[in-house]
């Protein structure tokens, strides 16, 4: 097990630095901005972060297996991610003071998925008749 989850993080190493990133920022307290007051910036921001880390993580899982993504893989890819978001929602409502757990950020972040898979799946497609 421990060679294969080393095998997976060397090949997808902007992924796993993209899943550090969301976790540090989705448990640290957050400064106070001048965007705060831009009206779903909170909402964007998810849409963004999982949006990006869902492309990126097809993108090199793609490059890794060098092959046409099954539905079945196309739904890990997305799931994995959504799920990953769920827990922290549920980390922040119930085991934090500074943060709060909130639906409408796991439904952001989820279109924000969505996004990305499907950004992921339209460019690796057009990469692949390019081949």
């Amino acid at each position: 097990m421990t060679h294969e989850l080393t095998k997976w993080i060397k090949s997808h190493p902007i992924t796993v630095i993209l899943i550090l990133v969301i976790w540090y920022l989705s448990l640290f307290t957050p400064p106070k901005i001048e965007l705060a007051n831009v009206r779903f910036i909170d909402k964007w921001a998810h849409l963004l972060m999982y949006g990006s880390l869902v492309f990126v993580l097809w993108m090199e899982d793609w490059r890794t297996r060098k092959a046409s993504t099954s539905v079945t893989r196309a739904l890990a890819l997305y799931i994995g991610p959504v799920a990953m978001s769920g827990l922290i929602e549920m980390i922040q409502a119930y085991c934090t003071t500074n943060r709060s757990g909130d639906w409408l950020d796991l439904a952001a972040n989820a279109i924000g998925a969505l996004f990305g898979i499907v950004f992921g799946g339209m460019l690796t497609r057009k990469m692949r008749k390019k081949a």
